[in-house]
């Protein structure tokens, strides 16, 4: 069995990717997307952490969350958010044909993939890139023409801060240098 090794630096910044299993849809559904809306909600009032940026895709989010001072604990968050959205839908969506042996062994459904992608924000460039990344994935996977287009993330929000032009991303193709060496 493998062994990740995970950022643990406590109250640190974090750019996050999580995707559905076989990358379905499940988010094109209004109501999947207010269910884990509120499960990250609940996740949120037990187990605090700032929700800096984030996009929800058909099959996939992004999103930067800053912890508390003194916690790293993130993969127990992401394992109450992914347990809570899968049982809450599970009666509809969670257990099929696509139930392996490996994934009962794992005790999990088919509604994520097995893991999440992290990476630790170093610096105000690195969390620049990030933001630029995440805000213009929509764009990117030609779901919309601009940002401002997606309604599903929190490019709006950095527009009305003044940290975006409401216009950024539009007609352009961005190239992002995303080392996650270190």
């Amino acid at each position: 069995m493998s062994t990740y090794l995970r950022s643990k630096n406590p109250g640190g910044t974090f750019f996050f990717t999580v995707v559905t299993f076989q990358r379905r849809k499940l988010f094109k559904d209004s109501k999947n997307r207010e269910l884990l809306r509120n499960i990250i909600a609940k996740v949120r009032e037990e187990h605090p952490f700032k929700l800096d940026a984030w996009v929800l895709l058909p099959h996939h989010l992004h999103c930067l969350w800053t912890l508390p001072p003194g916690d790293a604990d993130y993969p127990k968050r992401w394992g109450l958010i992914k347990a809570k959205f899968t049982k809450a839908i599970c009666g509809t969506e969670g257990m099929s044909s696509k139930l392996t042996g490996s994934r009962v062994r794992h005790r999990e459904g088919t509604i994520w993939q097995r893991r999440f992608w992290e990476h630790q924000i170093r610096d105000d460039r690195d969390l620049q890139v990030h933001l630029n990344y995440l805000h213009f994935n929509p764009v990117k996977h030609g779901l919309v023409r601009s940002p401002w287009d997606w309604p599903h993330s929190s490019f709006r929000q950095f527009v009305s801060q003044g940290r975006y032009p409401a216009n950024w991303g539009e007609n352009m193709e961005l190239k992002f240098d995303l080392d996650f060496g270190e």
